[in-house]
């Protein structure tokens, strides 16, 4: 309660308005409550944004290895769309929220897209790769993810919109990466599926 009351501070607010008094009114409670708990404004940001990498590795952690490398890299790029919308105020203090010094909380979950892409790679599908490209490709995806859950959640573009945007674009990235046109619309067509049946496992 206290995390989640901090995140939605963050996010409609800012830093400046994340204090002792404001939370504890926020939560109901005293600020006693609050340092009992933590002991600085910025042990709250931190304990934000790793309660938002939590729920968003719980998530992709649901989605099992199929055997077909490129739709397990479209359902988690779906997965980390529809966490993103579910969780905006969190998703804010995530990745928009310059992160406080010696944060490395994300890297995990840039180095699992890593892992992903070095699967379609070995796989075969990626005829355009080079080792020196998968962070690179990584880095697109990520911020193709991030710029169309950031647009959603300020209500820029529907999400039934950003949807199709997201599918449309990953197509395009995979077909320029160097995946067969015709494969790589079957592997969006069952990373969408995949995404959906984690998602209503979570539920």
């Amino acid at each position: 309660m206290l995390v989640e009351a901090a995140a939605r501070v963050l996010a409609e607010e800012g830093a400046a308005a994340l204090t002792s008094r404001r939370l504890a009114a926020e939560i109901d409670s005293s600020t006693m409550v609050v340092f009992s708990r933590f002991q600085s404004m910025a042990e709250i940001h931190w304990a934000v944004r790793e309660e938002g990498f939590a729920r968003l590795n719980a998530r992709l952690d649901v989605l099992a290895a199929s055997d077909d490398p490129v739709a397990d890299l479209v359902a988690a790029g779906a997965v980390f769309f529809n966490s993103g919308l579910a969780n905006p105020h969190m998703y804010k203090a995530m990745f928009i929220d310059r992160p406080p010094e010696d944060d490395n909380l994300g890297a995990e979950t840039f180095e699992r897209l890593v892992t992903l892409i070095q699967r379609c790679v070995a796989a075969g599908r990626f005829s355009a790769a080079q080792e020196s490209l998968v962070p690179v490709w990584a880095a697109q995806l990520w911020s193709m993810r991030h710029g169309l859950v950031t647009m959603t959640v300020a209500e820029l573009l529907p999400s039934e919109q950003a949807r199709f945007v997201l599918d449309d674009m990953t197509y395009r990235l995979l077909v320029g990466y160097g995946d067969d046109p015709s494969r790589a619309k079957l592997s969006i067509e069952q990373g969408i599926r995949a995404a959906a049946d984690a998602e209503e496992a979570m539920s």
